[in-house]
């Protein structure tokens, strides 16, 4: 390393953040970035660990001390290089991963941890300045063809590796834009969508076929499909929503989260909704259930349209501050974590479960609910007696995460096996019950990070490879 005891010589910078009164008023990114020179400082506070944690803990496996000693010695070409080897799009997890390489920090045991994330965020933009992200045309093309459907993080990344590898690869995405859960499941303020088209006209310039709009399995049959194509990749998603299951949850008013995040960035895009499906927070009480990120992305699209006020009910305790004793480092620490919507308006309860909606003409009017208590083990819970309440609400927005994979459609059409819990059966390839089909990312392993589904990509596009050097045996 070149500055060995840089971390007692530098403190950790975070990049600032516009004023929450402006950035209400827009839906771009908000961050201020620092410069390079104080970067390279940052750099420098890295620890060259015996064992680095935070390599270990990536789940892209990034190179995370040498690209922070790169970046101290100003060596941004080679960082560039070294940061693509490992990770097909540090753009979108430079700006929206938690930093679990930063959580498992040595130097965050008694400090502030290294500013890894802001790093590799700066790597690649400085990259796209100086020009060196440009198309990188396959050598050869093997005359091999990929259908991947479902244009998110998994489905990009496979379709980016094996393009490289020669193949002909299309996508097909059902919605009208191509990104996934990039484009319509992160607001805009967090992920602007000239970034994510950015790297789409580079993966276009290079090859990669998209069609958008074409819901597999309605639209065109997945066996047709599989007979166009040598490979079928399935990177669907785990799209099946957790349900509230209470009486009043068919009322007027209550509305899944990614419908209410898809539209906004729809909009955003220029794309109309319907007036019958508009969901809209204007002078609306909200009450957001579910404290995870998902629940605070509509806290922060809720303030952005001037909502009249917010709530997030959680139904778990609120998590401490620092680690339990049974939560030691690096693991993921299980503390309080706010993010950056909660600085601009909101309540957030934690505790609450609800019983049931209520409302006049069909239209929600009231949650009611009660407050819990919770075993030291919180694997039972129980209402505490008179600890009821009745809110006013003109929105609900479930935000409880993903139950798994949409099973109807294409997997009961291609007769894709899953095992007693409804999860697929893959095997080490990723190869599904069918031959040539395969599967990853949050369809596969259920709902996940986007660095987790980089990871699978690179696993299946590994997989495919592997299938057709066994064809290729087969014929010899």
């Amino acid at each position: 390393m070149g500055k060995v005891l840089g971390f007692l010589d530098y403190h950790r910078q975070d990049y600032q953040k516009e004023p929450v009164e402006i950035r209400l008023k827009h839906w771009d990114e908000f961050v201020e970035r620092v410069s390079n020179d104080e970067l390279k400082n940052q750099g420098a506070r890295c620890m060259e660990c015996g064992v680095p944690f935070c390599h270990w803990i990536c789940p892209v496996n990034n190179i995370i001390p040498e690209l922070n000693d790169l970046v101290y010695r100003g060596c941004w070409r080679e960082a560039f290089e070294w940061l693509m080897y490992t990770n097909n799009f540090p753009e979108f997890t430079g700006r929206v991963c938690p930093a679990l390489c930063e959580n498992s920090c040595v130097l965050a045991v008694t400090e502030q941890a290294v500013s890894i994330k802001n790093i590799e965020f700066a790597i690649i933009e400085h990259a796209y300045k100086e020009g060196w992200m440009k198309p990188e045309h396959p050598g050869f093309r093997t005359g091999r063809k990929i259908a991947i459907v479902g244009s998110g993080p998994a489905g990009l990344t496979c379709a980016d590796q094996l393009n490289k590898a020669g193949h002909s690869v299309t996508v097909y995405e059902k919605h009208q834009v191509a990104g996934g859960l990039l484009a319509l499941g992160i607001p805009d303020f967090k992920l602007e969508p000239k970034y994510i088209e950015r790297r789409l006209d580079l993966m276009r310039a290079e090859g990669v076929s998209f069609h958008t709009g074409v819901h597999v399995g309605v639209d065109i049959s997945a066996c047709q499909l599989q007979r166009e194509y040598d490979a079928l990749v399935l990177c669907g998603g785990a799209q099946q929503p957790r349900d509230l299951q209470v009486p009043g949850r068919n009322l007027r008013g209550v509305h899944f989260a990614w419908d209410y995040l898809s539209q906004q960035n729809l909009r955003n895009r220029g794309i109309p909704i319907p007036p019958e499906q508009e969901i809209w927070a204007e002078n609306k009480r909200v009450i957001i259930l579910g404290g995870g990120d998902t629940g605070a992305d509509c806290v922060g699209t809720a303030n952005r349209q001037g909502a009249r006020s917010v709530k997030q009910f959680e139904l778990l305790p609120q998590l401490p501050v620092s680690r339990s004793q049974d939560n030691p480092w690096p693991q993921w620490a299980r503390i309080r974590r706010t993010s950056t919507s909660h600085e601009e308006g909101g309540i957030q309860e934690y505790s609450v479960l609800t019983t049931r909606l209520s409302g006049e003409d069909g239209r929600v009017t009231h949650l009611h609910a009660a407050r819990l208590e919770f075993s030291s083990e919180y694997n039972e819970m129980q209402i505490i007696s008179g600890m009821e309440f009745i809110e006013e609400v003109d929105l609900v927005l479930l935000a409880m995460g993903f139950t798994g994979h949409v099973k109807e459609g294409m997997l009961e059409e291609l007769g894709i096996e899953c095992d007693s819990l409804g999860k697929i059966k893959t095997d080490k390839y990723f190869m599904t019950s069918v031959p040539g089909v395969f599967v990853a990312g949050d369809m596969r392993r259920g709902q996940s990070l986007v660095a987790w589904a980089i990871h699978e990509g690179r696993m299946v596009a590994k997989g495919v490879e592997q299938y057709f050097e066994t064809l290729e045996h087969g014929k010899n």
